[in-house]
């Protein structure tokens, strides 16, 4: 029975891998941090290694007699600073591929993400052919996982038998840090004030999980391989969403450069509520995230979940557990924000 480590287990997407390492019948070592929610290992068959990717011993001890790695930490938060967005994502991400090397596992999986691949051309959907130039945008979080897949790719050129898959905007039930799901629970709670044109690409996170498992016994060493689903203008994925959910949507929709000024000054457009986002998640919001997911179904036989599935499975999760705190049903936006839209769009700025 092979020994498999999986670091960032205790997330989002690493807890959907780590049961399905589970129940392939691997003997199974995840790593954990003293703040590590553990709910999610909850019944399973696994044992524990307290480690750190900011920590080389901490992973060389964790990575002892281990055959297979699948590498599933780090941060998805636009907010961070550039440091620590780095610290995590490209520093993390080396300490473990180079240990990895030096122990001379049989397979190393690598969750990157789409933003290493950057967005697409509006209009248009990009593969993993994609030419990146996304570092002109400045998001600390996109030019982090880029930089972390060139140096994961040098790796391999030294001998690190690497597959890397890159999930795009996952969602599904069991998501302990609120990581990717909170744009649902947010639009739930209505704490999003205000939106700009974007596109984004959906998946469920069951099906990410099951491309890991797939990268791993099917991928090429050094290739690439987006996990993605459907793709949504934010337009629609939020009239999805308050049709499943029955939230009504976010009524304003601002020029991205109104909204990065109103977001740089921290101030809340009357009757808006909670402040606007960040301006990098501004920014990332208003790029075309569209992605075609052609090289993961046709070299490792993988296949999506219909696409609704993942917003019904995030929407039922945090209805369960936040119930109390949501609009009722078919309750509308407030009054002040349908009169904001409703200027915006007479004067055509939404």
């Amino acid at each position: 029975m092979p020994l498999t480590l999986i670091i960032g287990g205790t997330g989002f997407i690493g807890s959907h891998i780590t049961r399905l390492l589970v129940e392939r019948g691997d003997e199974v070592r995840v790593t954990v941090r003293a703040d590590s929610r553990l709910d999610a290992l909850a019944g399973l068959p696994v044992e524990q290694a307290r480690a750190d990717v900011r920590d080389r011993q901490s992973i060389r001890r964790a990575l002892g007699g281990v055959d297979r790695v699948f590498h599933a930490a780090g941060t998805t938060n636009l907010g961070l600073p550039r440091e620590q967005a780095f610290a995590l994502n490209f520093e993390g991400t080396r300490i473990v591929l180079e240990e990895a090397l030096r122990a001379g596992v049989q397979r190393v999986v690598y969750t990157s993400s789409v933003a290493a691949v950057g967005p697409a051309p509006k209009g248009s959907t990009a593969d993993e052919t994609n030419v990146w130039d996304a570092g002109r945008y400045g998001i600390a979080y996109v030019d982090s996982k880029h930089e972390a897949e060139v140096m994961a790719l040098r790796l391999v050129v030294r001998g690190l038998p690497l597959v890397i898959v890159n999930p795009t905007y996952a969602l599904g039930a069991g998501d302990p840090g609120r990581s990717s799901t909170a744009l649902v629970r947010r639009f739930m709670l209505r704490r999003i004030p205000a939106y700009v044109d974007g596109t984004l690409n959906i998946v469920g996170v069951e099906d990410v999980a099951r491309g890991h498992l797939l990268a791993d016994e099917r991928g090429t060493v050094g290739e690439r391989y987006i996990l993605g689903n459907r793709n949504y203008t934010l337009d629609r994925l939020f009239a999805d969403l308050g049709r499943l959910s029955g939230v009504e949507p976010p009524a304003v929709k601002l020029p991205v450069p109104v909204a990065l000024a109103l977001a740089a000054a921290g101030q809340r457009v009357p009757g808006m509520g909670p402040r606007m986002p960040p301006p990098p998640e501004i920014r990332a919001a208003s790029l075309t995230w569209a992605f075609r997911n052609t090289k993961a179904k046709e070299q490792l036989g993988w296949r999506t979940s219909p696409h609704e599935d993942a917003l019904e499975e995030t929407i039922a999760w945090y209805r369960e557990r936040e119930g109390a705190r949501l609009p009722a049903v078919g309750s509308r936006q407030s009054l002040p924000l349908r009169a904001a839209a409703s200027v915006l769009r007479r004067t055509g700025l939404g």
